[in-house]
């Protein structure tokens, strides 16, 4: 089955094709010709997964998934949550965000966080949501360089080392969106 990920992010792309496994083609946005980019201006990540995979559908015709993640700081009232991309900034960058992070911790004893992703695959034209989610903490500084994001300074609980420390495949067995796409995969297999 040929399924787009909407996403240019390359990073997301090889760790869900390794999930994934060869059972499907994943394809990208740039795949299926798609060179805009999506909007995520709702309040939710539910609503911002759903409005990238609607758009999909609806414009291009295809089977697809969209995700949208946050990390939730309950000491910073749950940010950066659905602005996690964009949290320092619209520049995107995920070094500014790690020191908002980091500098907005500063002093706090709870540094307790989670990742949290939701998925909407649509097929045609039915909708199904998908969350996973992985606890952890935020470190006191940077550790790693695999990954991308907010990796290099959240520790998920049980073990020593941040995402950014961590192979591709352990931390897909860790993750959120790993978790989140083993439902969808599941969801695929049942259906």
């Amino acid at each position: 089955m040929k399924l787009c990920f909407a996403t240019n992010n390359p990073n997301k792309l090889a760790e869900i094709q390794d999930l994934l496994g060869n059972q499907y083609e994943l394809v990208g946005l740039k795949d299926i010709g798609c060179e805009e980019e999506l909007a995520e201006d709702q309040d939710t990540l539910e609503g911002n997964s759903l409005q990238k995979a609607q758009y999909v559908y609806d414009q291009y015709g295809v089977n697809c998934f969209a995700d949208d993640t946050g990390l939730e700081i309950p000491s910073l009232g749950g940010e950066p949550g659905v602005y996690s991309a964009r949290y320092a900034g619209e520049q995107r960058s995920n070094d500014d965000n790690m020191v908002l992070v980091m500098e907005r911790l500063e002093g706090k004893n709870n540094r307790n966080a989670q990742f949290r992703t939701v998925i909407t695959l649509i097929i045609d034209g039915k909708q199904q949501q998908f969350q996973g989610v992985v606890k952890g903490e935020i470190i006191t500084k940077r550790a790693g360089s695999e990954g991308f994001g907010y990796d290099p300074i959240f520790c998920p609980d049980g073990h020593s080392k941040t995402f950014a420390e961590m192979s591709r495949s352990d931390k897909n067995k860790r993750s959120h969106r790993g978790h989140a796409i083993r439902q969808l995969i599941d969801y695929l297999k049942s259906n």
